[in-house]
């Protein structure tokens, strides 16, 4: 055996000889550590079966047939069979039946519409009217009258915070 192989587990040992029996010469230490981990939570999950599947039997211990058992409803939900040759060729022969699309014969790599794709613009930006003089007045007046009644009440209540309306002016770009 090879050096380091007296410090391993017996299991460690046994699946690294079934990997040198299949021909695996080279592999990362963490691969036997991973396989031992499969193996045992199959067996704890066949035996887990095994012991419900004897108890609905009333029976006090586990027998080989509760273990077979287990192993075969383990199989049969785990593996699944391929389908019939005969069913594949049948599946492929009406799946041939529908023609390809015809390709598109312009120059280049065919692209996705414009709308399609990442890159296309997803927003629209909302750019605000001008308010005429006689139309910011009033506004202006408006918030005074709301400031006034707001600081009346606050004299009278717990101070409050109102939130403030914060706008910038864009600027038209000359071209």
């Amino acid at each position: 055996m090879a050096e380091g192989d007296e410090d391993l587990p017996r299991d460690a040992k046994i699946v690294k000889s079934l990997l040198k029996s299949m021909g695996v010469e080279e592999y990362e230490p963490r691969v036997i550590h991973q396989f031992l981990e499969v193996w045992y939570r199959y067996v704890v999950d066949v035996l887990t079966d095994a012991q419900v599947y004897s108890e609905h039997a009333g029976k006090t211990t586990i027998d080989c047939d509760d273990i077979k058992l287990a192993v075969q409803s383990k199989v049969n939900s785990s593996f699944s069979q391929p389908p019939a040759r005969e069913v594949l060729l049948e599946l492929a022969k009406n799946r041939n039946k529908i023609p390809l699309p015809k390709s598109i014969s312009a120059p280049g790599i065919p692209l996705p519409p414009e709308q399609d794709t990442l890159i296309s613009p997803n927003y629209q930006l909302s750019i605000p009217k001008k308010q005429s003089a006689q139309e910011a007045e009033e506004m202006e007046e408006d918030e005074e009258s709301t400031e006034l009644s707001a600081s009346q009440e606050q004299a009278t209540d717990l101070p409050q915070q109102t939130p403030q309306r914060v706008s910038f002016p864009i600027a038209k770009r000359t071209k």
